[in-house]
């Protein structure tokens, strides 16, 4: 299946003589979305043509239309992180400088969703962030955080933290994380009892304020809440040499599934960082990496005989998908 395109403009025919607005997409739900301003001011906006092709973190130019506005234009996107199954595509955000992967020891993650969302970040380009939560529980945490080695190996940033309201502020990780993420857009993954909610809460203290206005504004009726939103955090923010870059957080509904069908089984190794070191050295151009002779990922396997770069975890998981991806295709 094919990539959702950012169209450079919404199907219909664009008035020249209006003079269009930059605005930032930073809440949307069904067919509204809210735009803000470079000054800061918020207003409805009503995406053209049928479909909302918009998303949070999406740059665009509106205009006003009675007392709300119109999506005229969206403009290019950098990247696009989005999922994609035998039914749909969900869209989580657009131009983003990282993806945090939030996990728990307990209850214990699935290791096969968190590497979709790595390969997801992967396909995109997209540096990912893994936040290993529940630090306090030392038994749980220490075979999570074991369970883990393989990705700390491949170069992914890992960080340990504990957002339970027992954990000193001083020894809780939070500060950590936050320095990485300094002047950055990162859109916040994580499955449920995670502590995603927890996380957002307390870099925004009046995240559960913002929330509720933002439904209201958006007369989202029976739904409090909207599907992803985004959040200025002020101990993001850095200064550079160009002056104040401001840091935000975008917080992403939570998923079951984690669809890759966007991603030819052909290049999934190359989102695979303990794979892609070893590509370019097998017998075969056309190596599927699952059982042909010669192949150099093959080699680098973990067995009784061989220590390997590759864990057996690892390539299981890279042969379920290889597997999963090329059915979707048939």
């Amino acid at each position: 299946m094919n990539k959702p395109k950012a169209r450079q403009s919404l199907p219909h025919a664009v008035n020249l003589a209006v003079d269009l607005e930059p605005g930032l997409v930073v809440a949307t739900y069904g067919r509204h979305c809210l735009v803000e301003t470079p000054e800061g001011r918020r207003l409805i906006c009503h995406p053209r043509g049928k479909k909302n092709q918009v998303v949070v973190g999406d740059q665009v130019l509106w205009q006003i239309t009675g007392d709300e506005g119109s999506i005229e234009k969206l403009q290019e996107r950098r990247n696009l992180f989005y999922r994609q199954d035998e039914i749909r595509t969900k869209s989580f955000a657009a131009n983003l400088d990282r993806v945090l992967i939030l996990i728990a020891a307990e209850p214990e993650y699935s290791e096969s969703q968190l590497s979709r969302a790595l390969v997801a970040a992967e396909a995109e380009r997209i540096q990912p962030i893994i936040a290993l939560n529940k630090s306090d529980l030392a038994q749980p945490f220490a075979q999570a955080w074991a369970r883990l080695a393989p990705y700390r190996a491949m170069g992914y940033s890992v960080v340990p933290i504990s957002l339970s309201p027992r954990s000193p502020v001083v020894e809780d990780g939070v500060a950590d994380l936050c320095a990485q993420l300094q002047g950055l857009t990162t859109l916040v993954l994580g499955p449920s009892g995670s502590g995603k909610s927890t996380l957002i809460n307390r870099l925004v203290p009046n995240a559960l304020v913002e929330t509720g206005e933002i439904s209201l504004a958006l007369n989202s009726g029976k739904h409090t809440t909207t599907s992803t939103r985004w959040y200025w955090v002020p101990a993001l923010d850095k200064m550079a040499q160009t002056g104040l870059v401001r840091g935000a957080l975008i917080d992403s509904p939570g998923f079951q599934e984690f669809g890759l069908n966007h991603i030819e089984p052909t290049r999934l190794a190359d989102c695979m960082p303990d794979l892609r070191r070893h590509l370019g050295g097998c017998k075969f151009y056309n190596c599927t990496h699952l059982h042909e002779p010669g192949c150099a990922v093959l080699a680098q396997v973990e067995s009784a005989q061989n220590l390997g770069t590759i864990s057996v975890r690892r390539h299981r998981i890279y042969a379920q998908l290889f597997e999963e991806l090329g059915q979707k295709r048939w």
